[in-house]
């Protein structure tokens, strides 16, 4: 028997719990194995052996070691199958324990605590549970949050939501949106979707969206349509188990009643007022000034003080509290005289009912009959807030029909009809809404009042009694109400029936439905809870595949899926015959040996012979002969592919000479115009290099033909397809101009019916206009103009978007190209399938959107709710889901919406009607000709709005029915107009409006017979009462009469009668004998007809309708008189002038008229030319009212002007921004002139201006700022009181909303002013500046001199003002302040003395503390000595017999103790000082230096715990000297505790450095040499053998592993970049110590290597996510110094040994090509590219280029997480995304996140100057539309001071900026930093130091976080260069496409060692070549630009691509 047998025998006699505790693992396994086998055997719940076991589990589920952690859960879950809910005493501590040990192990682990979890919930512990996942998401670790959010979301889809409160997950949810994780963010999501099936989706959008970034919402609606139907819990909790009878004997039961329990089983919508927490508005209701604003005598005070409470109670969940004051209050002003204050205080009433529900019942009781007192205003906003109201009380449960009985009858008794009409109305509201149990309770008191009011002398209260005794009815039945219905009469008794009746038969068929559902939902459910099934929640989404064995899961899936396929087939039809003959398309690799041996004896052998020469005549005289063969061909078909196969071999594409191109395109040309068939594929191999020959003058002609002809063969789609990648693609930016040339050419040729113009248009778009070549620009311009020539003026719409400039160039450019309707093309295609990529939008071919998904019923819904704000909202979507589509439409699925909106034109509130009326004529216009069909007679509806009596309504309606007209016919649309015409509801004005709309649309018509319909209602309204109705039918009838002819008038005029007959016949007595004619029916004679005769045509196509639309606007032709025509041309002209916009944008460039302002604060008058620019730019850019009232010498103009201004200002925020600074020249104007009333106008003007901008978040510029303060400064001493004190108060406004900092060097120069009340109102302004905004002008007190020098001033208001203010700056600044003031007088400082302690006296009265204390207080820090955390060993207790080697410590240069003394003995007690502290760590011995490290930690600790605070940012600044102490440290440290001495120093000197390196501020700000000598001091220590034989050596071993992977995770990783590839060269000998005996010190340098080997490994490994935070060209600077060094003569024989180092040099460079692509070259500003020779970096970029691209893997400028290229088929051309403009703007949008940051934002902003330089064209701010202006402002300085460092030779770390960006900014896209166990790749489970267990020894906190390792080896361990290898590809496969195999990168990595072979002979003398000095120091690798290196410019880019090329052709000679 072995010894471990006997063990495990032994220890089977020991107590349960001894063995589960016993220090030898295997016994601890045996014991749980036995444990769970016990637990099996239990079937008893009330075991007692139960009791006894529960306890064990705490510890055993946290072993530390992981099979034995595995089978304790085994054991917990035996444990819990046999327990009952008793067990749930154990739950929390065991729940806590899993969570903390259990989440983060082997999957096989995470899943069995995954179901113990779920077992716990089984036993009713949900409350420890979810304590426990409260705990688990807050864990560092991503990896063990997602098990969690999973097993929440198992929890809730199976027990449901009784069991598990939703509530506790909602709280928990808002954290998990912005975790760093996307795993984690996607399973919260899954979570969140869950929930929704559980409470529905309102709740969970109204609780969860306000905490959500709009990305997340965006995403989780998305996904929210997937979610359907209702949930049903599939399994029970243990209690519920037990009651169930058995399957067998329930099965009759269920068969027997299956609708009650199907019923009562259909989860109900949890009320999301269960789901809020309350929150108490009392208390901020007391501070919000309510009750001494609600006794105002000023109404709007009393208005806004009920406002605020209304704001407060609209919060879902209000707390209780004493509400009564507040009610008795509310009911003083429910009767206000002021009906708006009225109505406030009723919605304050709903507000408080809605939220305190139950709570407020009392109080509604005490204001119920005021409200229904108060019905009597006939105000519709005061009915609407009251109904509102009184309908919120009963809803909310605060009253009940019990309750209001005497209130009601009271009520039906009021004199006044209106309140005993809508009393019903609400009773009718409560009895709906109320249950059938309550109403049995109360109808006997409700009928008698009904019945009672049946009676009632008013129409409306009858027919109110009348719907409430319905609802009664309905409610009960007509059993109880026999008896009193018996008294009615016949007729109110079949009317009552019929109101029954009618509202009945509707709802028979819910119930029955409802059973169904549920029944059919709960036969899809079921689940056993034998076996678990782990489920995750990112499931739920549908990107995700769904779970197999999650019915709901997989059906939503589903149905998501078809949803998809449905819109497919929707919008594109066509499509669906094309797979019946499928093309293949991509051609496949051929060999010129089997293309020579298909090709046979078609071609001669001497001529393929000739085509290979190298010399060019012979390749030319071969290809004469070749095309001569190819033209003798008489059957080319078969040889088609083959020949062209041939032709892109030899002589191929690559062909120089000219001749030779011309004649293989004119043999391609031939080939293609030849063959019956011409294949894809032939196409494909061709037309690459067809067009680079486009772009060649010399060969252009043959190749355009060439494409024509391709174009003929196959299509213009295809060709038009492929080329788009070609183009955007092509580094010859004459490839494209040139190409799109063609394309201009091609679709004049062949039309828009076989290419795809959605894809055209997009390509021009985001392609062609975006590009900053001309003649690129030009040729897009011409081809959008073609197509216009083809489609019409619908194309603008899809270029809305385009910059302003380009829109006025694309408008010249249509009117060369108008549309022509007849346009047909010139050529045709041959092959019939062709017309398979024609679009199928409409007749002018531009695509139409299905938008039939978008219309859900929750927007049909929403247009029906009662809440007026819900139905605005759905208007308004609709209005954005016609933005999306580009207002262009297919009708499929709109019939519903028309129906609603058809509703909403009769809605209560006007501005509704308005908003309807608009979207339907947007609707209209979108979807063209099929709106006649899809909007079921809607038109009617909208012609009656023009009944009502105001203007702006009819005037809305008439642009509705043009926008009709501009879709449809008119001859559909006069059946509506005719109706509309006679019906008597529509008023005279509207009949007026609409003769007048006719008259407009019929005089631009040559021809329309069908006009003859209006006859008979414009001849009535010739008798109108009206004389406005009867000129304007007069006016039409003229019209009907041109179009129509008089012979077809005189015969319809059969049904006219009267008067309207006798005046008809006077109208057409000019034509002749109308008596004659009327009583012979026969025709007018043809001389008659002859003069009333015009061109015939019917109006139908877009021609028509464009002429008719032009003509809207021209007067009547039918006016009489010569004056009557004069005045109407008069009042049009007066109309166009109103109806152009205020202020004109055209050709606006503020920044050009910024650029010439001279920045200076101090005022000058204006000067004349001045003046005159100003009146230039107000005629331009105001209307013309509007500029002659402001350019007036009138002052009263000049007022009425400003009133223009004032009114338009809401509504043109963004115009008024554009013209600010000429506006503010204006206002500088009016200030210099001394007109007092036009002055204080605009003193009213200017808070609103800059209330506006405030709100749209815009802060002056500082032109502008120049441009008005120094004037506003300068004037604000005005001699008017009233005048200073609006000037006053607006400069506090101006220093709000600008800057205090900025706006004070302006006030500074007022001090300056010769005007003494200008001097004091400035001082005063100091003052106010010193006493609110002081931190922000901390840094120019200097300038207080001036206040100071004021003091001697001989006016005394002067001096008074100046000793004001320099005595609110002692009060906050106390004695201080002396420093400021400068030099003064002994009479100025007695004067100041004496004022100084005058205001100490004040300050001591109030009680505001001593002068200064305020400052003091932020300033002073409490340093207390920290306790001793890593105090272990006390003494040196023993000496260690180690053999001690000392080594040169190479960190920063030590400062030697005798150059600089130490200024006294440290004796270790009583340090606070961090200087100190500092010193003695840097001078100090290590004992010594452990006490100024106790005060650093300290010092850490307090101001992490405050980051935000002043201490952080001074610890920020000395982060390099610390590090620099502690790196010199470390040797001494460890070189002490090797003579024998504790290694207590040693663990304080890791645990600081951890201390620091924990918080990135600090780890970012160490600089790169210094982050090179401690990474080199640590990797040397983790090799040191001596380490493990230390003191606690294991533990230190470990302490340095998590040291270094938390410098490689926090600190600059440009930094470690750049020195791990530095110290990967061999290092230098006096680093080591003296050499071992059993190791050479080329092994020492081999395992160093390993090691930095590994930490970039790590780094590389995230690069996917860190891309954008390194600097990209101090990386490849180093590598180019590295690769330089080597020589090509070491890579190659490096390369050969597969050396690791320069392996992981190239692994680098080839993850950086990889992830950039082509971007990659933009990034060489730090190598000398134009060296000579040329830098070996060039060859392994265009090398690495290459076989990505070959094997798809490159990410030329997609998104981070992009790793191939789109696939561009038949149907899909490459997206937009992938353009250069999409990759700059992901750059900026990265380089602004760092911006954003504290500690990035030197570098961010230093990259952005970076950006500007190299893309001066790019205008960085047009992508900061949507941030603050403060961030822009931001940035502005910030480039402004890049701009000078540049020209002063500094770098951004040289030179930090003085204030962090604004905080609030959240513009680029989160990437997630990866976890160190996510990124790790360095083989966890493998300990490379095999150092024994720790013994007794506790690390300092610091170290105990993470226990990972960097692996340091140990002399013990060799490394394993296989593993290494091994580690590499799968960390490179991992990521591979599906597409690449391990034989694609096999085959790529022998061609790249070819080309390194192949550069034979390369740079011989690298190896002795000095290290090359690029840009400065290279140790310090800052990104100056010294040595002439400049950024790269196109001059250098095509440079590199020439060399490139030299490298792709291997001719290497060069360098």
């Amino acid at each position: 028997m072995s010894e471990d047998e006997k063990l495990l025998k032994e220890a089977k006699k020991l107590p349960w719990e001894d063995r589960l505790a016993h220090k030898n693992w295997k016994v601890r396994n045996d014991a749980n194995i036995d444990l769970a086998a016990v637990c099996d055997g239990i079937t008893d719940p009330k075991d007692p052996r139960l009791r006894e076991f529960g306890p064990f589990f705490r510890k055993a589920v946290a072993d530390s070691n992981a099979p034995v952690q595995e089978k304790a859960l085994d054991a917990l879950i035996a444990f819990l199958r046999a327990a009952d809910a008793d067990a749930g005493r154990y739950a929390k501590e065991v729940c806590d324990a899993i969570v903390a040990k259990c989440l983060t192990g082997r999957p096989k682990t995470v899943e069995k605590a995954q179901m113990s979890f779920m077992l716990w919930v089984e036993l009713e512990a949900v409350e420890a549970f979810l304590d426990a996942m409260e705990k688990a998401i807050k864990n560092k670790v991503a990896k063990a949050v997602v098990p969690a959010i999973d097993v929440m979301f198992q929890a809730l889809s199976e027990f449901g939501s009784k069991i598990i409160p939703p509530k506790r997950i909602l709280k928990m949810l808002p954290e998990l949106f912005d975790h760093q994780d996307q795993n984690v963010r996607a399973s919260s999501k899954g979570l969140t979707l869950e929930l929704c099936r559980w409470i529905g989706k309102d709740p969970v959008k109204s609780i969860l969206f306000e905490k959500m970034r709009d990305t997340m919402k965006k995403e989780l609606e998305a996904e929210l349509g997937n979610v359907a139907g209702t949930a049903k819990p599939t399994r029970k909790i243990r209690s519920e188990q037990d009651k169930e009878p058995e399957p067998e004997a329930v099965s009759e039961a269920v068969g027997s009643v299956p609708t009650e329990e199907s019923v009562a089983d259909v989860p109900q919508e949890i009320d999301e007022y269960e789901l809020v927490d309350p929150v108490d508005i009392l208390t901020p209701l007391e501070k919000s000034g309510f009750w001494e604003g609600v006794k105002a005598a000023k109404w709007s005070e009393r208005k806004e003080a009920v406002a605020e409470l209304t704001k407060l109670a609209s919060t879902k969940k209000i707390a209780p509290g004493d509400f009564s004051e507040v009610c008795r209050t509310l009911k003083k002003l429910i009767t206000d005289v002021n009906i708006a204050v009225a109505v406030e205080a009723i919605q304050a009433l709903g507000n408080l009912a809605r939220g305190l529900r139950t709570h407020f019942s009392a109080s509604c009781r005490f204001l119920l009959p005021v409200l229904l007192e108060k019905l009597k205003e006939k105000k519709p906003t005061s009915t609407e807030a009251l109904t509102q109201t009184l309908q919120a009380m009963h809803k909310s449960g605060c009253l009940s029909l019990t309750d209001t009985v005497e209130d009601v009858k009271v009520a039906v008794k009021n004199k006044v009809p209106l309140v005993r009409s809508l009393t019903l109305s609400w009773v009718t509201f409560c009895i709906e809404t109320s249950n059938k149990a309550a109403i049995l309770k109360v109808h006997k008191e409700y009928v008698p009042i009904c019945m009672e009011s049946l009676n009632d002398g008013t129409p409306e209260v009858r027919d109110a009694a009348f719907s409430a005794l319905a609802a009664i009815a309905k409610m009960v039945g007509m059993r109880p109400l026999e008896k009193s219905l018996e008294k009615l009469d016949d007729v109110r008794q079949k009317k009552l029936s019929e109101m029954i009746g009618g509202s009945t038969g509707d709802q028979s068929t819910l119930p029955n439905s409802g059973v169904v559902q549920s029944s059919a939902g709960a036969m899809t459910t079921g689940a056993s809870d034998s076996s678990f099934v782990r489920r995750s929640a990112a499931s739920m989404l549908s990107g995700k595949k769904p779970i197999a064995t999650a019915p709901a899961a997989t059906k939503k899936a589903t149905s998501g899926k078809s949803g998809t396929n449905k819109k497919v087939d929707a919008g594109g039809q066509t499509k669906v015959s094309k797979p019946v003959e499928h093309e293949d398309v991509e051609p496949t690799e051929m060999s010129l040996e089997e293309i020579e041996s298909r090709l046979g004896s078609l071609i001669q052998a001497e001529t393929i012979t000739q085509l290979k020469s190298a010399v060019w005549k012979e390749r030319l005289e071969a290809i004469v002969s070749f095309k001569e063969q190819v033209e003798s061909l008489t059957e080319i078909d078969p040889s088609v592919e083959v020949l062209i196969r041939l032709l892109c071999v030899i002589p191929g594409w690559n062909e120089k000479n000219v001749q030779v191109q011309q004649q293989v395109i004119d043999i391609v040309t031939h080939i293609a115009a030849t063959a019956s068939k011409f294949p894809k594929k032939c196409v494909v191999l061709c037309l690459s290099g067809i067009t680079e020959r486009v772009a060649d003058i010399k060969t252009r002609a043959q190749a355009m033909k060439c494409l024509s002809t391709f174009c003929e063969a196959v299509g213009p789609g295809f060709i038009f397809e492929r080329m788009y990648k070609i183009m955007k693609e092509h580094k010859n930016p004459k490839v494209l101009s040139e190409g799109l040339s063609w394309m201009v050419c091609a679709v004049d040729d062949f039309g828009t019916s076989h290419i795809k113009l959605k894809d055209l248009i997009d390509f021009c778009k985001d392609i062609g206009l975006q590009s900053s070549a001309a003649a690129t620009r030009n040729a897009t311009v011409k081809l959008i103009g073609v197509l216009h020539k083809f489609v019409g003026p619908d194309i603008k719409g899809f270029l809305s978007d385009v910059k302003p400039a380009l829109l006025s160039t694309l408008d010249a450019e249509y009117e060369k190209n108008p549309h022509e309707a007849s346009a047909v093309p010139k050529k045709a295609v041959k092959v019939t399938d062709a017309t398979s990529s024609a679009v199928t939008g409409g007749m002018d071919g531009l695509p139409r959107e299905d938008i039939s998904e978008k219309i859900t019923p929750t927007l049909l819904k929403g247009l029906e709710s009662s809440d007026w704000k819900v139905r605005l909202e759905s208007i308004e979507s609709v209005n954005k889901i016609l933005e999306e589509a580009n207002k262009r439409i297919l009708p499929a699925g709109t019939g519903d919406l028309f129906g609603a909106l058809k509703g909403r034109l009769h809605d209560s509130n006007k501005n509704l009607i308005i908003a309807t009326l608009s979207t339907i004529g947007a609707l209209a216009s979108a979807m063209g000709q099929p709106v006649e069909k899809s909007s079921k007679g809607i038109l009617s509806d909208v012609l009656k709005c023009l009944g009502d009596n105001k203007k702006h309504m009819r005037e809305c309606t008439l642009s509705t029915l043009d926008a009709w007209l501009g879709a449809a016919h008119l001859d559909k649309m006069l059946p509506y107009i005719t109706a509309v015409l006679t019906d008597a509801k529509v008023g005279a004005e509207g009949r007026k409006d609409l003769f007048d709309w006719l008259s407009r649309q019929l005089a631009g018509l040559a021809e329309f017979p069908d006009a003859i319909q209006l006859l008979k209602p414009t001849a009535s309204a010739m008798t109108d009462k009206s004389a406005d109705v009867r000129k304007a039918a007069e006016a039409c009838f003229n019209e009907i009469l041109r179009v129509c002819g008089q012979e077809m008038v005189s015969k319809n005029l059969r049904d006219i009668q009267g008067s309207a007959l006798a005046i008809i016949g006077e109208r057409l007595k000019p034509y002749g004998s109308f008596q004659d004619n009327y009583e012979s029916g026969r025709s007018v004679s043809s001389s008659m007809t002859s003069k009333s005769s015009i061109k015939a045509a019917k109006p139908n196509g877009h021609g028509d309708r464009t002429s008719r639309h032009g003509n809207r606007n021209a007067p009547s032709r039918a006016v009489p008189t010569k004056g009557s025509r004069q005045e109407s041309i008069l009042s049009v002209q007066d109309i166009n002038i109103q109806s152009q916009a205020l202020i004109s944008l055209k050709d606006s460039n503020k920044d050009d008229r910024e650029r010439i302002i001279v920045r200076r604060f101090k005022f000058e008058e204006l000067r004349i030319e001045q003046i005159q620019d100003l009146e230039n730019d107000v005629m331009k850019y105001f209307r013309e009212d509007l500029h002659r009232r402001l350019l007036s010498a009138d002052f009263k103009k000049q007022v009425d002007g400003i009133e223009i201004l004032q009114k338009a200002l809401p509504s043109m925020r963004r115009e008024v921004i554009e013209v600010l600074d000429i506006l503010l020249k204006w206002f500088v104007l009016r200030f210099c002139e001394s007109n007092t009333s036009c002055l204080l106008k605009v003193l009213e003007f200017l808070p609103e201006l800059l209330d506006m901008l405030r709100n749209e978040g815009y802060t002056m510029t500082e032109a502008e700022a120049t441009i008005f303060l120094p004037c506003l400064v300068e004037k604000s001493g005005h001699n008017i009181e009233k005048v200073r004190e609006k000037m006053r108060e607006l400069m506090k406004q101006v220093i709000q909303t600008y800057s205090a900092a900025k706006t004070f060097p302006y006030i500074l120069e007022g001090l300056r002013s010769r005007n003494n009340r200008t001097r004091i109102e400035c001082a005063d302004h100091v003052g106010f500046l010193l006493d609110n905004y002081g931190a922000e002008i901390s840094g120019q007190l200097k300038s207080l001199q001036i206040v100071a020098s004021l003091t001697a001033e001989r006016d005394g208001d002067t001096r008074k003002a100046a000793l004001n203010t320099l005595a609110i700056g002692y009060k906050i600044l106390g004695d201080d302040i002396w420093r400021y003031v400068g030099k003064l007088t002994e009479a100025q400082r007695s004067m100041l003395d004496d004022r100084f302690k005058w205001k100490a006296r004040e300050m001591e009265k109030r009680k505001e503390g001593r002068p200064g204390e305020a400052r003091a207080a932020l300033r002073r820090s409490v340093r207390d000595n920290a306790s001793d955390p890593a105090e272990q060993s006390g003494e040196v207790s023993r000496s260690m017999s180690i053999p001690t080697f000392n080594r040169e410590n190479y960190g920063l240069p030590e400062i030697h103790t005798d150059r600089l003394p130490m200024p006294r003995a440290y004796s270790g007690v009583g340090l606070t000082d961090w200087n100190e502290a500092l010193e003695i760590i840097e001078y100090g011995s290590p004992e010594q230096a452990v006490e100024g490290m106790k005060v650093v930690c300290h010092e850490l600790a307090q101001a992490t715990a405050d980051p935000e605070g002043s201490t952080m940012d001074d610890i920020v600044k000395d982060a390099d000297r610390l590090v620099s102490c502690l790196a010199n440290k470390v040797a001494k440290t460890f070189d002490f505790s090797l003579t024998g001495a504790s290694s207590r120093s040693c663990k304080y000197v890791l645990n600081t450095l951890m201390q620091t390196f924990q918080n990135k501020r600090l780890a970012y700000a160490v600089k790169e040499s210094t982050l090179d000598s401690l990474i080199t001091e640590l990797l040397l220590w983790l090799l040191d053998e001596r380490v493990p034989q230390m003191d606690d050596g294991s533990q230190l071993l470990r302490a340095l592993n998590v040291l270094m992977l938390k410098i490689l995770d926090n600190a600059d990783r440009t930094s470690s970049f750049s020195v791990l590839i530095n110290l990967l060269r061999p290092l230098d000998p006096s680093r080591w110590p003296s050499p071992a005996t059993n190791e050479s010190l080329a092994i020492r340098n081999q395992k160093f290597s390993d090691l930095v080997v590994k930490c970039l490994i790590k780094l590389t490994k995230v690069l996917q996510n860190t891309i954008y935070d390194v600097d990209l060209d101090r990386i490849l600077q180093s590598i180019h110094i590295y690769l330089q060094e080597l020589g090509m003569d070491e890579i190659r024989k490096r390369a050969g040994a597969d050396d690791k180092p320069l392996r992981m040099v190239k692994t680098v460079l080839h993850e950086l090509v990889k992830l950039r692509g082509t971007a990659i070259k933009g990034h060489l500003s730090m190598v000398p590219i134009d060296m000579q020779p040329q830098p070996i970096i060039l060859a392994y970029i265009d090398l690495n280029l290459q076989t990505l691209a070959a094997a798809r893997m490159l990410t030329p400028s997609g998104p981070v997480g992009q790793t191939h290229w789109s696939d561009s088929t038949a149907n899909n051309a490459a997206p937009a995304a992938h353009s250069a403009d999409a990759q700059l703007k992901q750059e900026l949008a990265a380089i602004f996140k760092k911006i954003g940051d504290k500690q990035t934002c030197s570098i961010g902003l230093y990259e952005l100057y970076r950006i500007t330089q190299l893309y001066p064209q790019v205008d960085i701010f047009a992508q900061l539309q949507n941030a603050s202006e403060a961030f822009r402002t931001y940035i502005r300085d910030g480039l402004a001071q890049m701009e000078k460092n540049a020209a002063a030779g500094r770098t951004p770390s040289s030179v930090p900026l003085s204030t962090p960006p604004p905080a609030a900014l959240n513009l680029s896209p989160r990437y997630g930093s990866l976890s160190p166990v996510n990124a790790d790749p360095l083989n966890d489970s493998r300990n490379l130091n095999p150092g024994g267990e720790p013994t007794n020894f506790s690390l300092p906190p610091s170290f105990a976080e993470d226990d990972r390792l960097v692996n340091a080896v140990s002399q013990k361990m060799s490394y394993d260069p296989s593993g290494l290898q091994q580690n590499f590809e799968e960390s490179r496969n991992d990521r591979l496409p599906s597409g690449v195999s391990n034989g694609t990168l096999d085959a790529i990595r022998e061609r790249m060692k070819s080309i390194q072979l192949a550069a034979g002979g390369v740079n011989p003398d690298s190896r002795s070549r000095p290290l090359i000095q690029v840009n400065g120091d290279v140790g310090e690798g800052h990104g100056g630009m010294q040595g002439g290196i400049l950024p790269m410019d196109e001059k250098a880019l095509s440079g590199l691509q020439a060399r490139m090329e030299r490298l792709k052709s291997g001719s290497f000679d060069s360098m």
